[in-house]
């Protein structure tokens, strides 16, 4: 398989004068040292469970506050309801998405990574907590998407590496997975743009970070 580097790129938090700001965007966009400080789960069934931070360069999980924002607008959209619904993280780094879903109730979590070290970290929080709802797929992101021709997923969540140009290559495999009134949620280091036949649901800015939540056009019609 080819290689992909799964890292997760982040905005650090820096004072907020104007001096700072390109500091602050050349740290965001370089690698970061390998580790770094354990985040935690949000909310759900395995609330305030610390997730490591994986020994990747670069790796940057999702902060705590933008997974808040986006699980409040899924839980809004759905209802509150989770049972039932199966997940897909493509690029599940830490894992701090996926388990964020599986916390709060999600039938079944897939999350595909490729860096070793990042796949054994995830593997061992799963077994940790018990949580039978999450599998873990050692595997490259594009080959994963071209195989799952029967799979079907009520939200996908893409944090690829910035500055690889993975969105435009994924947004034409994801209506063929897609649930019916299916979520994706995606960021990015730059505003997102999604194709036409894609429409934003909700849209936000973290520092650097762009993310939002978009629906299939036409399954909204």
């Amino acid at each position: 398989m080819a290689e992909v580097y799964s890292v997760r790129r982040r905005a650090i938090r820096t004072p907020r004068g104007p001096a700072t700001i390109c500091a602050r965007r050349s740290v965001f966009l370089n690698k970061s040292k390998p580790g770094g400080k354990p985040i935690r789960i949000v909310a759900g069934q395995y609330r305030r469970t610390p997730i490591a931070v994986p020994d990747v360069p670069g790796l940057r999980p999702t902060p705590d506050r933008v997974r808040e924002t986006l699980f409040n607008w899924v839980n809004h959209l759905w209802g509150g309801e989770f049972a039932g619904k199966r997940v897909l993280d493509l690029f599940a780094g830490s894992g701090a998405l996926g388990f964020e879903a599986a916390s709060r109730g999600a039938a079944q979590v897939l999350l595909v990574e490729h860096d070793r070290t990042a796949v054994a970290s995830l593997r061992a929080l799963r077994d940790k907590l018990g949580a039978d709802a999450v599998r873990v797929h050692a595997g490259e992101a594009m080959q994963v998407l071209r195989r799952m021709d029967a799979s079907r997923f009520d939200l996908i969540l893409l944090d690829p590496p910035f500055g690889q140009d993975w969105l435009p290559r994924l947004w034409p495999l994801l209506p063929g997975i897609m649930a019916d009134d299916a979520l994706v949620y995606a960021e990015a280091e730059a505003p997102l743009q999604p194709p036409e036949n894609f429409e934003a649901v909700r849209q936000d800015q973290a520092g650097a970070v762009h993310y939002g939540l978009f629906q299939f056009a036409a399954l909204r019609k």
